[in-house]
């Protein structure tokens, strides 16, 4: 065997290694891209499974090709704002079963146009921010949370293009207007922004009236207070002994004349 025999022999399968690992980097991600404690897969796109993972917030280096990111069974208590921000094919988010308590008006925003579906169910949220799903075209599934129904959940879902399928997995868990507890969403007819404009209007009356009435009440007091002691202070005059009246020197003359 020359040497040029034994080099291609050598050389021939190390190329193909070599073309194996770059087709493997290529079509699998790498154990580094992948967040910790979460599974990567891709199929139609990159698949991040994280759940079951007691995570307690949201990993903050995602891979920027993910298409479906799961996040349920943890114990996430919020989502930062542009979390998701730089995943541009973004299609689904799951954050069912956590322990998410609100979501503000930032916390979605990178993905308005990509994503379809969003899971917020089975969580502790009660309050939203008005436009958190202002820019949003994703099906939102966002039952079995204790919702306070008050204006910005109201503008929120108007605010989003299925309103009408979210609105009805909301029941009111508290609401500015109590017979509203325990009803579904769909069931209120008040503009319940009007409502609270109107309820903050009465209050700043009844908090004017309350003021003008202790103004009055004081100039009243005021004047009370200041006759009695000019009635004091005159009787008090009134008690004095007067003088006797001084008689002129002429008179004096005359009555000795």
């Amino acid at each position: 065997m020359t040497l040029l025999d034994l080099w291609l022999s050598r050389s021939i399968p190390m190329c193909l290694m070599l073309q194996s690992l770059v087709l493997m980097a290529l079509c699998f991600p790498s154990a580094s891209m992948c967040p910790k404690g979460c599974t990567c897969l891709r199929g139609d796109g990159l698949n991040v499974n994280c759940s079951h993972a007691q995570l307690k917030e949201i990993p903050s280096e995602l891979p920027p090709d993910t298409v479906l990111l799961r996040l349920d069974h943890n114990q996430i208590t919020s989502v930062p704002a542009r979390v998701f921000q730089g995943l541009n094919r973004l299609r689904e988010i799951n954050l069912s079963h956590n322990a998410l308590e609100m979501l503000g008006d930032s916390a979605l925003q990178g993905v308005e146009d990509t994503l379809q579906a969003l899971d917020i169910s089975h969580n502790l949220i009660s309050l939203v921010h008005k436009d958190t799903f202002a820019q949003l075209k994703a099906r939102i599934h966002m039952g079995h949370n204790p919702w306070h129904c008050d204006c910005a959940l109201q503008q929120a879902l108007r605010g989003m293009f299925y309103n009408h399928e979210s609105a009805g997995q909301v029941l009111c868990k508290t609401s500015d207007l109590q017979d509203l507890e325990g009803q579904p969403f769909l069931s209120v007819d008040a503009d319940l922004c009007n409502l609270a404009k109107r309820t903050t209007d009465y209050a700043m009356l009844v908090t004017m009236f309350g003021w003008f009435a202790m103004v009055i009440s004081y100039v009243v007091y005021y004047v009370r207070q200041n006759q009695e002691d000019a009635r004091r202070h005159l009787e008090y005059l009134k008690s004095l002994p007067s003088k006797p009246k001084k008689q002129d020197d002429g008179e004096d003359v005359s009555t000795v004349v």
